[in-house]
C-alpha cells in the first residue's frame, strides 16, 4: 500500500511540474521614426513630441515639449526686459531665465492637432503634436483678451462694495492673471511686432489698485476679556495678513468684537476654562460682514489662570491650522 501511494504522489508532482504556465516575455515595441526624429519646428510651424502613462498625459508633456521650443527666446526676451525694468546684474540673469523657463511650461495650449499617437505597452503612451504659429498666437490673445473683458466689467459693478468686498474682488484678478505675462513673452515671440506693453499696464494698474486697497483697511478689536490674550492673538493673525491694527474711523475701517464667556469647572486634578466665543465683525456703518462661534477648552493643573491662557494658547492653535479668515468668518 506505501508503495503505491509513494507511486501516486511521484505522479501527481510530475504532472503537476508538466502543467506549470510558461512565461512569455513580451519584446518591447521600437519607437516610431515621427517619436525619434520628429519635424523640426519652422517658421510657421511648432512640433512637440511626449509620453505619458495614457493618451491625454502624452498630449500634455508634448505641448510643454512643443513650447520649451521657444525657451530660448522667450528668456533672452525676458533678460533683456529685466535689464532694462530691473537693473539686475548679470548674476541674476540666470536665474530669471530658468524661473521663466519652468513657468512657460504651464501656459494652456488650446490650438493644436495630434499627428500621431501610438501605445507602446503598459502604461505608456505617445504623441507627435503640432501647432500652427499664428493660431497659437491668436489663441492666446482671445483667452487674455476675455479675461481682461471680464475683469473690466467685474470691477464696473463695485462701486456698492465695501473696501474688504473690493479687496477680496482685486486679489481673484491677481489670481486670474497668473501667467498672464508668460503668455505675454510667448506671444511676443511669436509675432515680434506684438506690442504687450499695453497688458503689462493694465496688469500693473491692478495690482496698484490691491495695494492701495489693502494699505487704506483699518481694523480695530474690542474684547470683553481683555486680560484673556484672546484679543492678542487675533491681533497678531490680522496684522500678519499685512492689515494696520489702530483705532479710527470711515468706510475703510473695520470693529472686530470678541465676546467670551468663560466657565470654570474641575476634571481629573485638571482645572478647566470652558469658553464660549463669539466673534463678529461690523464695518463703518455698523452692519455685520462677518461671525463665528467657538467653543474652546483650556486646561491646566497649576490653576485657574493658566488655564485661561491655554484658550489663548489653542485659539492661536487653530489660527495656525485652519487660517485667521475661518477663524473670524470673514474673507481677508
Amino acid at each position: 500500500m506505501k508503495i503505491v501511494l509513494a507511486f501516486l504522489t511521484l505522479v501527481f508532482i510530475f504532472s503537476g511540474c508538466g502543467s506549470q504556465k510558461r512565461v512569455v516575455v513580451a519584446e518591447p515595441k521600437e519607437y516610431p521614426l515621427w517619436y525619434l526624429k520628429p519635424p523640426r519646428t519652422d517658421s510657421a510651424t511648432l512640433y512637440g513630441v511626449g509620453d505619458g502613462q495614457n493618451k491625454e498625459d502624452a498630449i500634455a508633456n508634448a505641448l510643454t515639449m512643443m513650447i520649451s521650443t521657444l525657451s530660448v527666446s522667450i528668456s533672452s526676451k525676458f533678460d533683456s526686459k529685466s535689464v532694462i525694468k530691473e537693473g539686475v546684474s548679470s548674476s541674476n540673469q540666470a536665474t530669471y531665465t530658468n524661473e521663466v523657463q519652468s513657468e512657460v511650461q504651464k501656459i494652456h495650449i488650446s490650438n493644436y492637432d495630434v499627428l500621431n499617437s501610438q501605445s507602446m505597452g503598459y502604461k505608456q503612451h505617445i504623441v507627435l503634436v503640432k501647432s500652427d504659429k499664428k493660431k497659437l498666437f491668436d489663441g492666446l490673445k482671445k483667452e487674455i483678451d476675455q479675461k481682461f473683458y471680464m475683469i473690466k466689467e467685474k470691477e464696473n459693478s463695485l462701486s456698492r462694495s465695501n473696501t474688504i468686498e473690493k479687496l477680496s474682488v482685486y486679489k481673484s484678478f491677481q489670481n486670474s492673471l497668473q501667467g498672464t505675462q508668460n503668455s505675454l513673452m510667448v506671444m511676443s515671440v511669436l509675432d515680434p511686432s506684438f506690442n504687450d506693453i499695453p497688458y503689462l499696464r493694465k496688469i500693473q494698474e491692478l495690482d496698484d489698485k490691491y495695494q492701495k486697497t489693502l494699505s487704506n483697511i483699518t481694523f480695530s478689536i474690542e474684547s470683553n476679556k481683555p486680560a484673556h490674550n484672546l484679543k492678542s492673538v487675533i491681533a497678531k493673525a490680522i496684522s500678519e495678513k499685512h492689515y494696520k491694527i489702530k483705532k479710527a474711523s470711515g468706510k475703510n475701517h473695520f470693529k472686530i468684537y470678541i465676546k467670551s464667556n468663560i466657565q470654570k469647572a474641575k476634571s481629573y486634578g485638571f482645572t478647566l476654562a470652558r469658553s464660549a466665543i463669539d466673534i463678529t465683525i461690523k464695518d463703518s456703518k455698523g452692519a455685520i460682514i462677518g461671525s463665528n462661534k467657538l467653543d474652546i477648552v483650556g486646561q491646566s493643573t497649576a490653576g485657574y489662570d493658566v488655564a485661561i491662557q491655554n484658550v489663548a494658547f489653542k485659539l492661536n492653535a487653530i489660527i495656525e491650522k485652519d487660517g485667521i479668515e475661518k477663524v473670524i468668518g470673514l474673507k481677508i
